[in-house]
């Protein structure tokens, strides 16, 4: 091989090595930069009662409750708890002699603990509370055919 092919082979090189050094440093370099990140909120659970209680009479057997839920939200929840309360009474018998049936008639007892709720309609279950009509001192005649209306809560 000629020195001047050579030469030209070298310089060939040289360029085309410079060409690469150049690119990568055109093309890598270092920084810094900020961003952000929001967290969501949720929206209300819903808690739908499933189990269809009667025959409840003073003093006689607690009655299970169960059910599901609603979770408008995109993803599962976490509840710590489900609590109830009978919230008023209707449909009872209307005796004015007698004392009405109220809500204290009626007693929930039972407890739910943490669970994790999916995302949709009608999702999870839950059990483990119970409804009972007490035997009071008073004259219960009036919660004959009476219903006991419960309000849940599913709490954080």
């Amino acid at each position: 091989m000629s020195k001047r092919r050579i030469f030209l082979l070298a310089s060939v090189v040289v360029v085309a090595l410079g060409v690469a050094v150049g690119a990568y440093a055109y093309w890598t370099s270092g920084g810094s930069g900020t961003g952000t990140a929001t967290a969501d909120t949720t929206s209300s659970i819903t808690v739908h009662q499933t189990s269809s209680v009667t025959g409840l009479y003073p003093g006689g057997t607690a009655a299970t409750l169960s059910g599901n839920f609603d979770n408008p939200n995109t993803s599962a929840v976490k509840i710590s708890s489900i609590t109830a309360a009978v919230s008023s009474v209707s449909n009872g018998t209307s005796d004015g002699a007698k004392p009405a049936c109220t809500a204290s008639d009626f007693s929930i007892g039972g407890s739910v603990g943490t669970t994790t709720v999916a995302s949709g309609t009608g999702v999870g279950s839950w059990s483990g509370l119970t409804i009972q009509l007490l035997n009071t001192a008073a004259n219960q005649d009036n919660c004959k055919g009476a219903t006991a209306n419960i309000s849940y809560t599913a709490n954080p």
